[in-house]
């Protein structure tokens, strides 16, 4: 397992905003997770109009291969495959009159879907 820190996120896999960390630990937190231990996973996968999108969920810890990136007190785990992919990535938290949520700035991506959900490498 690898790990990143915030400080060199930038040329890195993924560089986490305060607002994305502090939103994730409260949802951590309400689920009653290890907030040592556990993290979010952030990973690509196959899906919608133009090929790819993004999945997250919670997980109690690492895959032995996933690469760590430790931010704000978040810990972020990516995969191998989905690093490819999302590599200088900002994973944000927005919070606006037309949507809320995470949200992944992604310097990879070369056309979005017209809704947003999917995106093409």
């Amino acid at each position: 397992m690898s790990t990143e820190h915030a400080s060199g996120a930038s040329d890195g896999v993924v560089k986490i905003t305060p607002e994305a960390a502090t939103q994730a630990l409260e949802l951590m937190d309400r689920e009653g997770m290890d907030l040592d231990v556990g993290g979010l996973r952030l990973f690509v996968q196959q899906g919608g109009c133009a090929g790819l999108s993004y999945g997250m969920r919670f997980d109690d810890e690492p895959e032995e291969d996933d690469m760590v990136v430790e931010s704000n007190d978040l810990r972020v785990f990516v995969d191998p495959a989905s690093a490819d992919y999302i590599g200088g990535s900002v994973l944000d938290y927005e919070a606006g009159l037309q949507a809320e949520g995470f949200h992944v700035e992604n310097p990879n991506v070369v056309s979005e879907c017209g809704c947003g959900e999917s995106f093409r490498t």
